[in-house]
């Protein structure tokens, strides 16, 4: 583990020393306040959890502003900047029932009326290598900012990212923050260390690679791969193939909610593969995609648990449910049109259906769970509201009690309903 760490790192350092035959990004700099950006997201959202089975229901809706300023960088081979992350909340409503990660509790378990959070980055650039640290919100398979709730997660730490090679982007780092989407404090989650790399590799047009791996110290150490490949059909069609996988071990004294009985926190013989491979037939406003996901080991896929990030799960067969338990086989068909053919550009519409089976609980190995999604987004195009956006999705979901009663949820009709409203600083 530790010698493919310091050789992504040296591999880093020598692709920032390359000379390329494309331009440099840092070349190109105005300076700190030339190319400084500001804005500000407005997002209320709705989250409504009806569950079956006499659990108790969720129910969270709250307003928030998401701030993000950062200048440019400073001219001259070595580009230096600054900027600052946060957000701002309110609670809309009594609020009794919140959770699903919208909205902060006191120890009482009564929510916040309001609450602030957020923090500072340095970054610098050589060339087209840069390098940011302090607060970030992280888009990495392996360990992925949640951004689907009312404000983001954030992670705090060094990530440098790397495309001095045409077609190759590097990413390492070092995280030792880890802060949810509805905590207060900046290290609620206690991360330790967690070290990522990774790399991004775009073979040509059609075919695009990646690989990113996690060592979380004393919790996981945790591997994705992915290819793409896009295929052009006649009469403007094209089908896609994409795949993508995990391999997770955990460190004793790590959490796996979803590990088989007997294996307990103790345990050093805990690990999970879970695979998907999918196919997208797109034709104008149309694309369909098919989907097979399949998990084995002795665990589920569990994420999220060890300040490993909320979103850390870059798979085909993910809605309100992951279709991740141990020993799960899932399939699933997804239907989704763009109706800017139809005139009514900016609005799309997404339904799918995934079914799992082969689920190995405390009970039984052949547990079932299915879901209905459906999505309906509308961005507007232009004039003075130009990139709000109005979200509305739903999803139907049932279990059998046996999967239920292994700590996962029970049968829950879930509402989102998301608007945002983007404004640009400067």
């Amino acid at each position: 583990m530790q010698k493919t760490q310091k050789l992504l790192l040296a591999t880093l350092i020598q692709a920032a020393l390359v000379s390329t035959a494309f331009a440099s990004e840092q070349s190109e700099s105005k300076g700190l306040v030339a190319d400084a950006e500001g804005s500000v997201l407005f997002r209320t959202g709705f989250i409504d959890r009806d569950k079956k089975d006499s659990q108790p229901d969720n129910r969270s809706t709250a307003q928030s502003a998401i701030v993000k300023m950062e200048s440019g960088y400073t001219q001259g081979t070595v580009g230096i900047g600054f900027g600052v992350i946060g957000d701002a909340s309110f609670k809309i409503g009594d609020n009794k029932h919140a959770g699903n990660s919208m909205i902060p509790k006191h120890d009482s378990g009564r929510a916040y009326n309001h609450w602030a959070r957020g923090g500072a980055f340095l970054k610098a650039r050589v060339s087209n290598t840069t390098a940011v640290f302090g607060t970030q919100v992280l888009d990495l398979p392996v360990l992925a900012s949640n951004t689907g709730r009312m404000v983001p997660e954030y992670f705090d730490g060094l990530l440098v990212t790397s495309r001095e090679i045409n077609g190759l982007e590097l990413t390492a780092g070092k995280f030792t923050k880890n802060q949810m989407s509805d905590q207060i404090s900046t290290d609620e989650n206690k991360l330790d260390r967690a070290i990522v790399w990774g790399a991004k590799y775009k073979v040509n047009n059609a075919l695009t690679t990646s690989y990113f791996g996690l060592d979380s110290k004393d919790k996981l150490e945790r591997h994705y791969v992915n290819a793409n490949y896009k295929q052009a059909l006649a009469n403007d069609a094209s089908l896609t193939y994409d795949f993508s996988g995990y391999h997770t071990e955990w460190d004793k004294g790590a959490s796996a909610s979803s590990a088989r009985p007997g294996l307990d926190a103790t345990s050093d013989n805990r690990s999970n593969n879970i695979w998907a491979l999918s196919g997208t037939y797109s034709q104008g406003p149309h694309a369909v995609m098919l989907a097979y996901q399949q998990s084995t080991g002795n665990t589920g896929y569990a994420y999220n648990e060890n300040a490993d990030g909320f979103q850390s799960i870059y798979l085909p067969n993910s809605y309100l449910s992951d279709f991740n338990g141990r020993g799960e086989k899932s399939v699933q068909v997804q239907y989704n049109v763009d109706f800017s053919n139809y005139g009514v550009a900016g609005l799309n519409w997404t339904s799918a259906y995934v079914y799992g089976w082969d689920i190995d609980t405390k009970t039984t190995g052949n547990a079932k769970e299915s879901e209905i999604f459906n999505q309906v987004k509308y961005t507007v195009q232009d004039g003075f509201a130009k990139d709000a956006s109005l979200r509305l999705r739903y999803s139907h979901y049932r279990t059998d009690f046996a999967y239920t009663d292994d700590y996962y949820m029970p049968d829950t009709n879930e509402w989102r309903i998301f608007l945002d409203i983007p404004v640009k600083l400067f």
